[in-house]
């Protein structure tokens, strides 16, 4: 297995009862594959080799993450089907080393 990062980009939806029983209902039908069911992302700074600077509350930041085991990258995809997405979800192989 390999690990995948998912990235969540976008606003996050009011937390009506209605949302969180989505979410837990989607984490529930990946719970064999969680490695990290993660959490939101708040405040955001980016830090270059010249300066830092924060990161606004938009496409340009995070809002969340979770971390999943799949076979590959499809199978990590495949397993955002269900998943209450806010506006995107970026996914990342996490390199063994």
């Amino acid at each position: 297995m390999k690990k995948f990062v998912f990235i969540f980009h976008g606003m996050w939806a009011e937390p009506t009862q209605e949302v969180m029983d989505a979410w837990t209902n989607w984490f529930a039908s990946i719970s064999d594959h969680l490695v990290d069911s993660g959490n939101p992302l708040g405040e955001a700074r980016e830090v270059t080799p010249t300066g830092t600077r924060d990161l606004a509350a938009d496409m340009e930041r995070a809002s969340g993450y979770t971390i999943v085991n799949a076979e590959s990258m499809d199978h990590a995809v495949k397993l955002l089907d269900d998943c209450p997405i806010i506006t995107s979800v970026r996914v990342y192989e996490a390199v063994s080393m």
